[in-house]
């Protein structure tokens, strides 16, 4: 996926969980969290604040690396 410097850590984190075809719920569930929190994390009103386990899980689910997740986009 090609990034602009337009896109943010939430456009981003939704593009790659619906191009994994994982649902908001999926992911909430394996990482603790409401669904509530997920769309707030893909719409940017919050970024994730996860323990290294739930941090680990989400990454693991959309297939990225930490530096995937906290690179600014180019």
């Amino acid at each position: 996926m090609q990034r602009t410097a337009e896109t943010t850590l939430g456009q981003r984190m939704r593009q790659r969980r619906e191009s994994k075809g994982l649902t908001r719920r999926k992911i909430a569930v394996a990482c603790d969290v409401t669904e509530g929190t997920v769309v707030n994390w893909e719409i940017d009103k919050h970024v994730p604040k996860l323990t290294p386990t739930q941090l680990n899980t989400l990454l693991t689910l959309l297939g990225w690396s930490l530096s995937d997740m906290i690179e600014p986009a180019n």
